[in-house]
Order: structure tokens, then sequence, then C-alpha cells
């Protein structure tokens, strides 16, 4: 059984969930899950968890992600994007006139940069009473949404040729691009629908190492020693907190999930105490080296629209929490473990026991 995150390039006509049956099938195993959804018509990157790292999901889909969305100016429709009914149309001409300079585009789009509260579009999966909103959207019923507070980190305007406008959106979880759009037509007056959505980012999982199903078939069988290669370890979703080395005596602590006190643990080549770090995020200490590569991936890689937002504490956790990566003394990883205030041992926050 593969353990860690398989980056896969989701292709348009599929569903996430299409995407984890046919890996499931490809990969003969069942424990996987995706870290987000992806609308069928929406292209790009969706990290898959295998094996042990399917703890993680969640966290994974609560990082912020990145888009490439193109809208089409002069137009509303249902969903919200171009596969649905058209309720408005502008002509091109009226549509121009109202757009007096690219300026008036870009500062509308730059309007909804910050903490914003979004309306969760009636086709999409949110749960309203128990059913799903695109089930009563299909049947043509209609009802109220509580708006969502979501943040917009940025919105770059990267090509303007009306109808169409190409922009990189760097946003948090929950956030609907399609409404995005929307609402900046409405903020135009000229309305507006996504035309086609990619999705370049998730967190750390960029679009260069993502892969397509196909792909990752042809590996799986024509060279299947390969496909490590394309694994991420579980640890190097954490590479941001600071690495511990369980002493030899206490690993029977460390293989039960028991608690350790710090003389249980060395952090070599930490030339401070690496507990004033935070649970929030910080520069990498991987044990491989700051900036350097494991298994081919970047611990130091950069947004295309700037700098990562910062990775918010833990689930449960404070940010002067002080968490720590344990690792046996032959670099085996074993878990998360979390020091709180006014506490004198470790203990564990989440175990990613190796088999065997």
């Amino acid at each position: 059984m593969h353990h860690g995150m398989l980056t896969i390039y989701k292709e348009a006509g599929y569903t996430s969930s299409d995407a984890v049956a046919r890996l499931r099938g490809i990969l003969r195993m069942r424990k996987i899950g995706h870290t987000g959804t992806l609308d069928p018509d929406a292209q790009g990157v969706l990290p898959m968890c295998l094996g042990n790292a399917t703890r993680i999901c969640e966290l994974i889909a609560d990082r912020e992600k990145e888009y490439v969305a193109v809208m089409r100016l002069g137009i509303k429709t249902d969903t919200q994007d171009m596969s649905g009914n058209v309720l408005f149309r502008m002509e091109d001409d009226e549509m121009l006139s109202r757009l007096s300079t690219e300026e008036r585009i870009r500062s509308a789009a730059a309007s909804f940069v910050g903490e914003i509260d979004q309306v969760p579009p009636m086709y999409s999966a949110v749960k309203i009473n128990g059913k799903r909103l695109y089930d009563m959207a299909r049947k043509g019923i209609t009802v109220e949404r509580k708006p969502r507070r979501i943040t917009i980190y940025s919105i770059r305007v990267e090509k303007i040729e009306p109808p169409l406008v190409t922009m990189r959106i760097c946003c948090s979880k929950g956030t609907y691009i399609r409404t995005l759009c929307e609402d900046i037509g409405e903020a135009l007056g000229t309305g507006a629908a996504m035309q086609s959505l990619l999705r370049t980012r998730v967190g750390q999982f960029f679009l260069g190492e993502a892969r397509t199903l196909d792909e990752v078939e042809r590996i799986a069988k024509t060279s299947p020693e390969e496909l490590p290669l394309l694994i991420r370890p579980v640890d190097s979703f954490f590479e941001d907190l600071p690495a511990g080395i369980c002493a030899a005596d206490a690993l029977r602590l460390l293989k039960n999930g028991n608690p350790l006190t710090t003389e249980d643990l060395s952090f070599p080549g930490s030339s401070s105490d690496p507990l004033v770090q935070t649970g929030a995020s910080r520069e990498s200490q991987d044990r491989t080296g700051a900036g350097q590569t494991e298994n081919g991936f970047s611990t130091a890689e950069r947004s295309a629209s700037g700098e990562i937002p910062p990775r918010a504490p833990l689930p449960g956790l404070n940010p002067a929490d002080k968490v720590i990566r344990v690792y046996d003394d032959r670099g085996v990883f074993y878990g998360l473990y979390v020091k709180k205030q006014r506490q004198n041992r470790f203990t564990a926050y989440k175990m990613f026991l190796p088999e065997g």
C-alpha cells in the first residue's frame, strides 16, 4: 500500500469523486481520499491522499487555493458559468460603453480582495436542511442561503480582451469562483459568468507536479517502480514545523502514542530552542535542509501570485502551542506532538504509525 500525497491533474468532464474511484482501480487500493471538490467542468490540481495520509485530507482542504479563471462579461446564467441557461445577455456595444477603461475592470476586481461575505450558488454541493442545493436547483427550487465569510488574498487581472477577462485568484477554502465572477460583473453593471477555471495550486501542491490519471495509469502499468517518485511523503505537508528525534530508550512510548518529555527528544541541527516556534507558519526547518528537496518536491516553492499566505494553527490548537514532527533514530516519521502552555511534556496530536 502507498502512503502519502499524489497531486492529480483533474481534467474536465468528471467529478472529484470519479477521480478517486479511478485512482483506486489504478493503484489497487481502497484507502484514497481527495482534498476538495472541483466542479466537473473545472481542471487542475487535485491532491489525493493515500493510505495513512487520508488522516490529513481535511488539513489539505483547509489550505488556500489559487485559480486562473476566464470571466465572460455581458452575460448572466443560472449556474454562474457558461454551462447554464442564459438569464441575461447584453449587447456588445452597450457592454463596451460601460467599460470605459481597463482600469475600471481592474478596480472592480480589486474591490473584492480581503475578507468578504459570499452567498453560495444554488448549483453547489452545500446542504440546507439535509438537502443539496444543486438537487433543489435542478427542480427549479430556489432557497435563501446565508452568506459565508471567505478571504480573497489576491486578484491579478492578467488579460483583458472584451468580453473575456483572465484573472489569477488566490483565495481561502469555500470560495466559489463562479460567484466571484458574477459579483464582479454586477459591480461593473454588465453581468458576468465564468467561462473556464483552472486550479493551479492547493497549499504547497502546485500545477507543475500534477499528473493526469492517464499518466499515473501508464506509469503503474509500465514502470511501477517509478510510482513512489510521484508521491509526497506525509511529513512533507508539515515541513514548516520543527523536527525532533526520539531517543531509542523512549521509542516504546512513541510507538504507543504516549507523552514524551524534552529529555526523550533531540533537535539536531537546531542552533536555538526550536520550541520558540509555534504551530502557525514559520520558516522551513525540514530535516533535509531548508529550501532543499525531498522526493523531488521543493520545500520553498512560491505561488505565482506572490507569497503563500501563512498557515493557520492546526485545528484544536492555539498559536502559542508548540508543535513538532517526531521521528525515530532511523528517520522514520511517527507523527505530530504538541506542547501546550504550562505543560512540561509533549502529547500526541496526530499519529502516522509506520507499517510493520
